[in-house]
């Protein structure tokens, strides 16, 4: 068992800093804050986090971390930490470790028995989801789909089953491709795509797959691509009618349509989200 109190010890810590995704307004007086304390930033391009600092007039020691060279550098950065030194972890864009490297320092650090603290800030996943209109909870994060078409496909088939929503990161160059192979593998649901979140082009593009492919090859920028999940087999898996007999008599008790949706979820183990979703779907129906 490790048991970190992380403000309650005098360990060297590896912080996990997120940076904007678009609008550098959004860079947290918490997060300014670690960058300045600490005396090395690990990022991925120097070139690229070296602008990000200048415009915050952050002047620190800058070290490559990349999906490249993450062995040799986690060990560098543990080895920091043993000498005393504060490191602190960030990406391009967004949260380090969220489709970004960082995983293998995080075990590695653990595992040296030194403090690994994040700090809040932007993520593109949950940008995204909160306002595709979209089931937000539960939901699956998978991130980048694999390069080659017969992966791509075999992942997405790994997914179709689930009833939660699934979020998805993809490039401009690949969009319409993907957008295709996820029509094939599940069927013309629900969607979103978000681009260019924070900065003056963003774009919620909302509307069946079918739809959205129609202008897929117009789009650019990096995208979070949120499907609905798989509600159909679910429905087919669960006898969805008693649900929504058990919800009706819960409303009959004199409770509001949420309060009874949670109970009937709560008491029977199931999604709240699935069932809120089925329910409304299925009064739009009526």
């Amino acid at each position: 068992m490790n048991r970190q109190k992380s403000f309650e010890n005098d360990l060297p810590t590896l912080y996990l800093v997120p940076t904007p995704i678009g609008n550098l307004n959004e860079m947290s007086e918490r997060a300014l804050e670690v960058l300045n304390y600490v005396d090395v930033i690990a990022c991925e391009d120097t070139r690229t986090s070296g602008i990000l600092l200048k415009h915050f007039n952050i002047s620190k020691r800058l070290i490559s971390y990349q999906n490249y060279n993450e062995v040799s550098s986690s060990k560098g950065i543990v080895q920091l930490l043993k000498e005393g030194t504060k490191v602190a972890l960030i990406s391009d864009a967004g949260y380090p470790l969220v489709s970004d490297p960082g995983q293998r320092v995080v075990i590695d650090v653990i595992a040296a028995g030194f403090n690994v603290v994040p700090i809040s800030g932007a993520n593109a996943v949950l940008n995204a989801l909160v306002a595709s209109g979209l089931i937000v909870q539960p939901f699956i994060f998978v991130g980048f789909l694999p390069p080659s078409n017969n992966d791509c496909l075999r992942k997405l088939k790994e997914y179709k089953p689930y009833p939660m929503t699934l979020v998805f990161y993809e490039a401009p160059h690949r969009i319409e491709k993907m957008l295709k192979n996820a029509l094939e593998v599940f069927g013309d649901r629900k969607c979103c795509i978000a681009r260019e979140m924070t900065k003056i082009h963003e774009e919620f593009i909302r509307g069946t797959l079918s739809e959205v492919i129609e202008i897929a090859d117009t789009l650019k920028g990096e995208m979070v691509v949120v499907i609905a999940g798989n509600n159909d087999d679910y429905e087919k898996d669960v006898d969805m009618s008693h649900l929504l007999d058990l919800v009706d008599k819960a409303e009959k008790r004199g409770l509001s349509k949420s309060e009874a949706i949670k109970e009937v979820a709560t008491n029977e183990g199931i999604s709240k989200n699935v069932l809120y979703d089925y329910v409304h779907n299925k009064e739009r129906r009526s």
